[in-house]
């Protein structure tokens, strides 16, 4: 299963869910590998080090010599987690890969070996349409749009939405949307429950059962580079992704 993480939306919880996501898998025990496609790293920090990252993605992208396996590194005090990290050098990749043919299915291809080790993969996208994000709508069988709970919450979403039918047009016939996310909710607030009920009219069954509360701990856990679950493993947060995790595995 190869889960991409996208929202041209920036803000919307797209790298708090693929890290809790990822770690929430690798904790029942699947062997997991996580993606960062954001050239700001954030997912890839909050499991490894900056020293420990020699070779990036964008290396992989970049190099037909390299391979995705070369540039995976192990998470940190996180079994069964593994990381293909990324580097701000893969902000330039689109214009390195400009009239390449495949540059679309690079992620595909670079995936395709290591499908028997990873059963579990979890894409974090950037917060654009551009190159990146296709090149995981195109590698994905399931996405998952995480939309924050507030006024603009839907702000983009049909540009999303169309990007996904172009891709299942042309090129990945079989991705499927997983589910929509509601992220960032505060149910105490009529507000928030009127933006809920939106969503749930706009996506119907799409939508996940599973709502991520408005939380500290869950804001604070990237400051520290933690996952929910090791920073604060009795938090809402922590009680909300690992129910996510659990719906995933039941669409799966």
């Amino acid at each position: 299963m190869i889960v991409a993480i996208a929202n041209q939306k920036g803000g919307v919880g797209k790298t708090t869910t693929a890290i809790n996501l990822a770690a929430a898998l690798s904790l029942r025990g699947k062997q997991t590998l996580l993606i960062d496609l954001d050239p700001q790293g954030n997912s890839t920090l909050s499991f490894v080090s900056r020293e420990l990252i020699s070779v990036s993605v964008y290396d992989a992208f970049a190099n037909r010599d390299c391979a995705l396996a070369d540039v995976i590194v192990p998470a940190e005090q996180q079994e069964n987690l593994s990381v293909a990290p990324a580097r701000i050098s893969l902000a330039k990749l689109e214009a390195r890969l400009v009239g390449e043919l495949d540059a679309h299915f690079r992620l595909k291809d670079l995936l395709a070996p290591l499908a028997k080790r990873f059963p579990y993969v979890v894409i974090d996208c950037p917060p654009t349409l551009g190159l990146l994000t296709v090149n995981a709508l195109v590698a994905a069988s399931h996405l998952l749009i995480p939309i924050q709970s507030s006024y603009f919450a839907l702000e983009g979403t049909d540009d999303l939405l169309e990007t996904i039918e172009k891709v299942r047009t042309r090129a990945n016939p079989k991705l499927e949307i997983l589910g929509v996310l509601i992220t960032m909710l505060d149910k105490r607030t009529s507000l928030g429950r009127d933006i809920q009920k939106q969503i749930n009219k706009v996506f119907g069954p799409k939508v996940f059962r599973t709502v991520i509360s408005k939380n500290v701990r869950l804001e604070e856990s990237p400051a520290y580079r933690e996952s929910i679950f090791s920073f604060a493993p009795d938090s809402r947060g922590a009680s909300d992704y690992y129910s996510l995790c659990e719906e995933v595995m039941d669409r799966a």
